[in-house]
C-alpha cells in the first residue's frame, strides 16, 4: 500500500468504543453511513499539542445530530474522551488531522426510514498523520456548473456526509486539471469551493459570502475573529465572479487546508499570481491563533 505518511499504516481507530487496527476498523453493511450517506461530521486539527476550536467542532456536530433527529447521540465529553484515546494510543500531538464521524448508526434492515434504526449511534474517530492538503504558494480553481446546494433543499449549516453535490464539482476540478471548483449558489453569486470557504481581498478589506449556501466553517469564523481583533475591516456579503476575479487577493480556509491563496480562477489571474501580503499575514495570524487557543491534549 502506497501513501504520503508511511507511519499511517500503524494507526488505530476508535469505532463505537473500540480501538482498532486500520485493517480491521469497520462499520456494519447496515449502517447508516452506507446506507444513504445518513452521518455528520467534523474535521480536526492537532497543534503542537492543542487541538484548534474543539469546543465548537464538537458543538456543530451536536447541532447536526440534532438537525437530523439522530438518537442516543454520545455526549459532547463522550465524544472528546474518544477523541484524547485515539491521539494518546497514536502517539499524536502534531501534524495530525482527525476526522470525527458520528452516524445514525447501524439499521435492523435496508432501507431509508429512520425507524430502522434502533441500537443508537456509530461514532468513529479516524486520526491520521497529515499536512494541509494545499500548499502555501497557492492553487488554480475553476468555477464548477454544480451548484451549492439552497437552504430550501438542505441546510449547509446540518454538517452532514453526504457530499456529493461537493464531489461533482472536485470532479469538474479534476477533469479540468486544478486544484478546486468554485461553487456558486442559485442565484449566481460565490458560495465557496467544493472543500473550503473563500474569501477575498481588495484595498485591504476583507470580503466572504453570506454563510447562507456555503458551510460556516469553524477556520472561516477564526479568520472573521482574527480581523476583528487586529483592526483589518472584514464584510459578509454576497460576491460575484467578476468581483473575484478582479480582487487583489483571494484564498481559502479550511482545517484540511488552513489558509491558502488563489492565484488564478477560471484562467484569470488573481492579482499579481502570487500570495499577497494580506494572505501572508493572515496565514501567520492564524497559525498563531490556533497554536495559541486550542484545548490542550491531557497527555
Amino acid at each position: 500500500m502506497s501513501m504520503p505518511d508511511s507511519r499511517n499504516l500503524d494507526i488505530v481507530i476508535f469505532v463505537n468504543g473500540e480501538l482498532l487496527p486500520r485493517n480491521a476498523a469497520k462499520v456494519s453493511v447496515f449502517d447508516s453511513a452506507v446506507q444513504g450517506g445518513d452521518a455528520v461530521w467534523e474535521g480536526l486539527r492537532v497543534y503542537n499539542g492543542r487541538i484548534a476550536a474543539l469546543e465548537g467542532h464538537l458543538q456543530r456536530l451536536q447541532n447536526s445530530a440534532k438537525a437530523l433527529a439522530f438518537q442516543a447521540v454520545p455526549s459532547s465529553e463522550e465524544i472528546r474522551d474518544a477523541v484524547f484515546c485515539t491521539l494518546e494510543a497514536n502517539g499524536m500531538r502534531n501534524e495530525t488531522h482527525i476526522r470525527l464521524t458520528l452516524t445514525r448508526g447501524e439499521k435492523i434492515t435496508s432501507g431509508m426510514n429512520p425507524r430502522f434504526n434502533q441500537s443508537g449511534c456509530t461514532l468513529i474517530v479516524l486520526a491520521e498523520w497529515k499536512p494541509p492538503v494545499y500548499c502555501d504558494n497557492g492553487i488554480r480553481v475553476v468555477t464548477a456548473s454544480t451548484r451549492r446546494n439552497t437552504p430550501q433543499c438542505l441546510d449547509s449549516k446540518i454538517h452532514h456526509n453526504n457530499l456529493l453535490n461537493n464531489i461533482l464539482a472536485s470532479i469538474e476540478a479534476n477533469v479540468a486539471g486544478a486544484d478546486s471548483a468554485i461553487m456558486l449558489d442559485l442565484h449566481g453569486f460565490v458560495s465557496e469551493t467544493n472543500d473550503t470557504n473563500l474569501f477575498l481581498v481588495r484595498n485591504n478589506v476583507i470580503f466572504t459570502p453570506h454563510a447562507d449556501s456555503c458551510l460556516p466553517g469553524l477556520t472561516r469564523q477564526m479568520i472573521l475573529d482574527i480581523c476583528r481583533q487586529h483592526d483589518i475591516p472584514a464584510e459578509e456579503r454576497n460576491l460575484s465572479l467578476t468581483e473575484l476575479y478582479t480582487a487583489n487577493e483571494v484564498f481559502t480556509s479550511g482545517t484540511m487546508g488552513e489558509l491558502t491563496p488563489v492565484l488564478e480562477a477560471d484562467g484569470r489571474q488573481i492579482g499579481d499570481g502570487k500570495a499577497g501580503a494580506m494572505t501572508k499575514l493572515l496565514q501567520r495570524l492564524h497559525r498563531e491563533y490556533a497554536f495559541e487557543s486550542g484545548t490542550p491534549l491531557p497527555f
